[in-house]
């Protein structure tokens, strides 16, 4: 539960009327509007195509918003791309990294990357100890790697960034349920530690579980925000399916609708 301070303080992560329509005319996102404190984890749920990787992209400066502003610590990503990239760790769905690279190796040299060049071998080995990655496996290149364990690598690296602001692009695709359990316990003493947390998701369940807010987009609008207490005794699955039933019905009425063009 959210206390008077959290809920007082200013947002880490916040989307203010973000629209995107690309070139062909698409339009991918609609008046997006949320906001993410400091202690929050917000789940924004969608299926393909819904606008939450849209949505994060612009975050992440890889999109410009046709109108509103993307904002980390009260800085438009569009306007100030590297100040508010200072402020983010992310972690994407597929985990870019180095197979090459031990895992050590790799947490070097993007903690490095990112300016941290003070850290040393036993900072690495906490970060991947805490994340539930075996000491075995800390000197093996990432190769032979499951896609659980580079999932672990990339928030390991998140962690040692040490960012106020934390962004996940479908983060627990593909993982098996211990080690999703994990990711998701992880979550919750990142919060614990102040961290304001954005993920995007299809996992319904693991959702409830953990978030604080939770959000459903379709077709690029974010047609439901509720927090956990809002939440609380509710069947999160039926409200998802109510809800992007009533946005698809509500999308058709007004394609049937000449004067809505």
């Amino acid at each position: 539960m959210l206390d008077q301070a959290q809920t007082a303080s200013p947002p880490m992560i916040a989307a203010c009327g973000l629209t995107k329509r690309f070139e062909d005319g698409q339009l991918a996102l609609q008046d997006v509007s949320f906001a993410v404190r400091p202690g929050q984890i917000f789940a924004l749920l969608g299926g393909n195509g819904a606008g939450k990787t849209t949505t994060i992209n612009i975050f992440l400066n890889l999109l410009e918003p046709t109108a509103g502003e993307a904002c980390i610590g009260g800085i438009a990503s569009h306007v100030d791309p590297l100040g508010a990239k200072r402020q983010i760790a992310f972690v994407s769905e597929n985990v870019m990294l180095y197979d090459t690279f031990t895992a050590i190796g790799n947490l070097e040299f993007f903690t490095r990357l990112g300016g941290r060049n003070h850290l040393t071998r036993d900072d690495y080995r906490a970060a991947l100890r805490r994340v539930g990655l075996a000491d075995a496996d800390h000197d093996r290149r990432l190769g032979g790697f499951s896609k659980g364990m580079r999932q672990k690598c990339g928030l390991a690296i998140a962690i040692l960034r040490d960012a106020p602001a934390i962004l996940l692009d479908e983060p627990t695709s593909g993982l098996d349920p211990q080690a999703g359990f994990e990711f998701l316990t992880l979550l919750g003493e990142l919060r614990d530690e102040g961290k304001a947390i954005l993920m995007s998701t299809h996992d319904i369940f693991r959702a409830h579980e953990v978030a604080d807010l939770i959000g459903i987009m379709d077709r690029g609008r974010l047609v439901m925000l509720r927090t956990r207490e809002e939440l609380r005794g509710e069947n999160l699955e039926a409200l998802y399916i109510r809800f992007m039933a009533g946005s698809a019905a509500a999308t058709e009425e007004v394609d049937r609708d000449p004067a809505a063009h």
